[in-house]
């Protein structure tokens, strides 16, 4: 098992077990893209502030977790605009006529606060010639033209930053691989609520669907990618 990740504290006999039948040389295509999942208002709120006080007024806060993880997700979209490669936003369907449920059950409230709860934080928003996807379930797949997009860019990698690790997040890297592309999720730039299902569903993304790699390696892989690129070694 690939040792050094945030998950290494919680996994038991069983889990490490059943690692050993996917440990080995992960490598990436050299045509990739960024697609940054859910970075909108609520899940940051107004300020850095305790979990339990964020969620008192922004209810989808996922509280520091969103704070902490706002600087690798910066250099990573950083470097993927410096590299010129294709990046795609999420975010969800605000329009009330339009909406087909959450993309999850958690209860809604009509008085939520009075801000642009989905709209993308200005230091992650969309330039001209990106994408933004917007979706009524989990996964950026679903429902979207997302992976035509991407197809028609020839893109072969989807680098992934955003929130929720064990929501959004992972519903789009499953339907990501689903759909045939090589995964890479930057460690650091994902967060959730729970710092359980965070480390957990990072676990079973790395040794089922993706491979979880540092923000330094992902840098790297941005900033020059050849064929084949060894973003993890055994």
């Amino acid at each position: 098992m690939v040792s050094g990740h945030v998950w290494d504290d919680v996994i038991g006999a069983e889990e490490r077990l059943m690692a050993r039948h996917y440990v080995g040389r992960r490598t990436v295509g050299c045509r990739p893209a960024l697609l940054c999942i859910d970075l909108y208002a609520q899940v940051f709120g107004d300020r850095r502030e305790p979990l339990e006080m964020a969620i008192e007024r922004f209810p989808a806060s996922c509280g520091p977790t969103a704070w902490d993880a706002k600087e690798p997700i910066g250099l990573v979209l950083d470097a993927a605009r410096r590299a010129g490669i294709p990046i795609a936003h999420t975010t969800g369907e605000s329009r009330p006529a339009s909406q087909l449920g959450g993309a999850t059950q958690r209860r809604r409230d009509r008085d939520d606060p009075a801000m642009d709860g989905y709209a993308i934080v200005p230091e992650f928003a969309p330039v001209d010639g990106e994408y933004l996807v917007v979706k009524t379930r989990a996964s950026a797949f679903f429902g979207t033209p997302l992976s035509t997009w991407l197809r028609m860019r020839d893109v072969d990698t989807l680098v992934v930053v955003g929130e929720s690790t064990s929501g959004c997040v992972r519903a789009s890297v499953v339907d990501a691989y689903s759909h045939g592309f090589r995964v890479v999720v930057c460690e650091e730039g994902v967060f959730d609520r729970s710092p359980l299902s965070h480390r957990m569903s990072l676990f079973d993304m790395h040794h089922k669907y993706a491979t979880v790699a540092r923000t330094d390696r992902v840098l790297e892989y941005l900033d020059g990618p050849g064929p084949d690129f060894p973003i993890v070694e055994a």
